[in-house]
């Protein structure tokens, strides 16, 4: 059983449609039990960084996580602002509190002559060897949408990196928890790949 995070922003019919398509049982949900419960997790995310934090803490998401994926060791998956949110600030519309479980932070693209933000659209990533990434080969091309993007203060928490205008964070993996700045349930045969490598990934 997967448990995808329900805290009522982003359309995930796409991603629980991928995990479907893999054979995986999984449910929408806020409920502490569901979440304890679920062999792993999965935190999505579409919008804006401060209104998802908002979201998150009305809902007490923030301590239900920490307990269940933080302290308790279950495998999470973070995609797209799901992997933002695993930070400890953004500057997203403001100055904002992450969840902190990365020391990272989040910044905005610079504004560069030609360079068009939010980089939407299809990217080559750059990984190193993880059981994430297996059977997907260097410079394997993911979609992405988004104008800011993850700085990690250690080097070893980088999983993959991009290009817009500079090298950027595109996936992490710190323990038990990882997360894709890209949409692979949004990137074909590469992003099922790596759903299906987290389905059985043992931290």
């Amino acid at each position: 059983m997967i448990a995808v995070v329900d805290y009522g922003m982003g359309n995930v019919r796409s991603l629980m449609n991928a995990l479907e398509y893999l054979g995986c049982e999984c449910v929408l949900t806020a409920d502490a039990g569901a979440l304890a419960d679920a062999e792993r997790i999965i935190l999505p995310g579409v919008g804006a960084f401060g209104d998802a934090m908002t979201a998150i803490r009305a809902r007490g998401l923030d301590e239900i996580l920490h307990r269940v994926a933080v302290v308790g060791g279950k495998p999470l998956l973070g995609i797209c602002l799901g992997l933002q949110l695993l930070a400890r600030t953004s500057d997203e519309h403001g100055h904002h509190q992450g969840l902190g479980w990365i020391d990272a932070e989040v910044v905005r693209f610079p504004a560069l002559p030609g360079l068009k933000i939010p980089h939407m659209g299809w990217s080559a990533i750059q990984g190193r060897q993880h059981p994430l990434l297996n059977g997907i080969a260097a410079g394997a091309w993911f979609y992405f949408v988004h104008s800011f993007h993850m700085r990690c203060a250690d080097p070893a928490t980088v999983l993959a990196t991009g290009e817009h205008g500079v090298t950027f964070t595109a996936a992490v993996v710190q323990g038990n928890l990882a997360a894709a700045q890209f949409h692979p349930e949004k990137s074909q045969d590469n992003g099922l790949r790596l759903l299906q490598n987290f389905l059985y990934w043992k931290p």
